[in-house]
């Protein structure tokens, strides 16, 4: 591939012309088609994608459209490429660039803010006010791979330097897409308390965020941690990542369960990841007077919240979005020290040329899916021959 000259390659990782892409039409349909790879720019790499997890809000996008937004609107034929919880192989610098070396395995974040308005500026990059202002003749800088512009259902996408974070060797591929996730916990936990040793935190809702929100909890020194949700079964994982007590709402009622093993007194802290219709208000009749709750997932409808409650009890609620604040490179750091074994969320791996299987088994949770995980042709091929 020509590429300009202050763009840095290496023979040892030849870059095409082009590459198969997944874009998205009409709601819900993806087709296979040839791409332009990109061309990386000033305090950019190109990263040769190796995994992708498919994220429940890859979902939301791909059949819904937001939060997506493609050109000020609608992610829907427009030749989009979605998919953002990625890991890869840097193959190309761009200008400027010598913080990541070609050849060097690199996990990313999704959101690299405009750098220049004020949430940027505190680090909060995930919250830029120049959100999707990256279209026509207006371009701010922001980019969020997978929202604004394009994601990682394909070969080769171009990353921010400061979206990239260095991979541990030992780390497989499908444990380097979960670093993301690790990291959107993590930020929810620094925006709760920070530092959690000694504190009580429930976490509802056990899917991959809950999961590892458990885990960073435990990791962070909470005590005790209680997981509820609905599966058996994911209950039990949530006990191998440091659940001291799980409670399934089906057989019991949560916030009874979280008071009587809180003394009747509640919880410091509420990570809520179940985007119930009452998760906000059963959140607060669990968290002690005083206390906080992170709202990490959200209804699809409006729901009514008992604003009284909250104010009378002191109660800090915060939202979070993705993983602000360089969450994930504290994530990744826990994940190096094998403080807890993000893997066990893992379920299914696919090719990326079976995208469509693999976003099915995702969506419906065919064989209880949790985290599904799709590669590249050359990382299954790799991954083949340390098999034998």
């Amino acid at each position: 591939m020509a590429l300009p000259e202050d763009v840095k390659t290496n023979p040892d990782f030849p870059i095409p012309e082009t590459m198969k892409a997944w874009v998205l039409g009409d709601p819900g349909q993806l087709s296979l088609v040839d791409k332009p790879v990109p061309v990386p720019g000033r305090a950019e790499v190109l990263v040769r994608i190796d995994a992708i997890a498919v994220c429940a809000t890859d979902l939301e996008i791909i059949y819904n459209g937001p939060p997506a937004l493609i050109q000020g609107g609608d992610p829907f034929n427009k030749g989009f490429t979605p998919g953002h919880e990625y890991m890869g192989t840097v193959v190309a610098q761009g200008p400027g660039v010598d913080e990541y070396k070609i050849g060097e395995r690199v996990t990313v974040e999704i959101h690299a803010g405009c750098g220049q308005c004020k949430r940027c500026r505190e680090g909060m990059y995930t919250a830029c006010h120049n959100y999707g202002m990256n279209y026509g003749d207006v371009d701010k800088g922001h980019r969020a791979n997978g929202f604004t512009t394009d994601g990682g259902f394909c070969e080769y996408q171009v990353n921010n330097i400061n979206t990239l974070v260095h991979v541990a060797d030992e780390m497989s591929d499908e444990e380097a897409t979960l670093v993301v996730t690790a990291g959107t916990s993590l930020y929810g936990l620094t925006e709760l308390g920070g530092l959690v040793a000694g504190e009580s935190i429930v976490v509802s809702g056990p899917g991959p965020i809950g999961l590892l929100g458990v885990a960073v909890a435990k990791a962070m020194g909470a005590q005790p941690v209680i997981l509820t949700g609905t599966r058996d079964n994911r209950l039990e994982i949530g006990t191998k990542l440091g659940a001291d007590h799980v409670i399934n709402v089906r057989s019991e009622d949560a916030v009874e369960a979280v008071r009587r093993l809180s003394d009747g007194k509640g919880v410091d802290y509420v990570l809520e990841c179940s985007g119930a219709p009452n998760g906000l208000n059963d959140a607060a009749k669990m968290v002690n007077r005083g206390g906080k709750i992170c709202l990490a997932a959200f209804p699809h409808e409006e729901v009514p919240v008992d604003v009284a409650y909250l104010v009378r009890n002191n109660i800090y609620l915060y939202g979070i979005r993705g993983e602000g604040k360089t969450a994930t490179h504290r994530a990744e750091a826990f994940m190096r020290q094998k403080r807890f074994d993000a893997t066990l969320v893992h379920t299914h791996t696919f090719p990326m040329s079976d995208l469509l299987e693999a976003l099915r088994y995702a969506k419906d949770r065919v064989e209880d899916a949790i985290k599904v995980v799709v590669k590249n042709e050359h990382a299954m091929g790799k991954e083949a021959e340390a098999a034998e």
